[in-house]
């Protein structure tokens, strides 16, 4: 398919309006080219972040860099959003995305991998190979090294997932292929997820069955104020003896300083984490990879994708889904003559405001959609008529209110 076909074809998808209109982004990152593809005549691009409507992201830090007042939307291409203040831009009406489960196969893969790294002494192995290029007789020295590199294998051990969102989902179910036996934490479970789960993982009522019961351990939760530190002193000593931790999730989720006491003492038999810092690089007991869970081709490109959907659906649309810091809100592709998206604490009357302003100004009203989160609501209003300036201004014009857009 071409790009112009490509293009064609999603702004049919999304309702790109006849008028033109022209939406500046800009990319603090690269942005895999068949994500940037999607985006319409209608979208130019910019190096001027003050100038653009929509910002992309992966890891770049957006904490100190100055946000202008036309930014609606930042996507971050990939699941966390550490690296941005979207508890802040909320504040200012500006929407941040992620893209979850878009990675999810990749961390999933690098997961598996490291479970087997850590069984099987494999590093080692080639660790000692490198080290031995120059023996001529290599091929009979390591038949009498190998016996120092033999592991376990993970059929039939016990795997403990602790987070089961979409690679939680995947990791759970692919050790079940393997012949694992595997349980599961997540007082969040939601329904969906519930249902993509083998039938045969066992769901854990708290964090401390996980920690007693089984051989390999494995965290995919958020850095929360509750999780960070969470794989500590305390966690380990529920563990059994020999446990393998791996960490693809979030670098602060574990305490560096009890996990190397931890390997010293034997308890934990090997730490994979996807997360070098200087306290774990290099040291014993630790596989240490460079943050490579979701760097994959297919990774990339599925993050990019996901993520150019999301900014066009909410600049033409107004539609938000996968949003950190507003509620997922939508009301399908506009079809009525007006459509307005507005941002707004999340306090009582407000749609009685909203409906007030428009009935006085003889605007009909076709539908509504409210959806809360936190301290901050979302409202989307089709109407029958287009929405005129002054009464946009009305709107704005209450206190509570953090940015209106006529979307149509």
């Amino acid at each position: 398919m071409s790009s112009c076909v490509k293009a064609k074809f999603h702004d049919e998808l999304y309702g790109r309006k006849k008028v033109k209109v022209n939406y500046k982004y800009t990319c603090l990152n690269p942005i895999a080219d068949c994500g940037l593809e999607l985006l319409s005549e209608n979208y130019t691009r910019t190096e001027n972040l003050a100038e653009a409507h929509a910002v992309f992201v992966r890891s770049a830090k957006m904490e100190a860099l100055p946000v202008g007042a036309n930014v609606i939307a930042v996507a971050r291409a990939g699941a966390g959003v550490n690296n941005i203040p979207h508890a802040d831009y909320a504040k200012s009406g500006v929407v941040v995305f992620n893209t979850p489960g878009a990675n999810a196969n990749g961390v999933k893969e690098l997961v598996i991998a490291s479970m087997l790294l850590a069984s099987r002494d494999i590093v080692g192995g080639i660790d000692w190979v490198k080290a031995n290029l120059s023996d001529p007789a290599i091929n009979k020295s390591a038949e009498k090294a190998k016996k120092a590199f033999a592991g376990t294998e993970i059929m039939g051990k016990k795997l403990g997932v602790i987070g089961l969102g979409a690679i939680g989902q995947r990791i759970a179910n692919a050790a079940v292929q393997l012949g694992m036996e595997v349980y599961g934490y997540d007082p969040y479970l939601s329904v969906d997820a519930a249902w993509n789960l083998d039938h045969s993982v066992k769901h854990c009522k708290n964090v401390e069955a996980i920690y007693k019961s089984c051989d390999f351990i494995t965290i995919h939760v958020p850095a929360l104020d509750s999780t960070k530190g969470m794989i500590n002193a305390d966690a380990i000593a529920m563990m059994k003896r020999g446990v393998i931790i791996i960490n693809a999730s979030r670098d602060v989720l574990v305490n560096d300083a009890d996990m190397l006491a931890a390997i010293e003492s034997g308890k934990v038999r090997k730490y994979v984490t996807d997360f070098p810092n200087a306290a774990v690089a290099g040291q014993k007991g630790c596989i240490v990879i460079p943050h490579l869970g979701a760097s994959t081709e297919e990774a990339e490109d599925n993050c990019a994708v996901m993520a150019v959907k999301e900014i066009r659906d909410v600049l033409e649309n107004g539609n938000i889904a996968n949003s950190v810091n507003y509620p997922a809100c939508s009301l399908g592709i506009p079809t009525k003559v007006g459509r307005i998206a507005i941002c707004h604490k999340n306090v009582a009357n407000m749609i009685g405001q909203f409906t007030s302003i428009l009935g006085h100004a003889g605007v009909n009203i076709d539908a509504i959609a409210n959806k809360s989160r936190g301290d901050f609501a979302y409202t989307l209003i089709d109407t029958d008529s287009s929405v005129p300036a002054d009464v946009i201004s009305a709107l704005e014009a209450s206190e509570s209110v953090i940015r209106v857009r006529r979307i149509k």
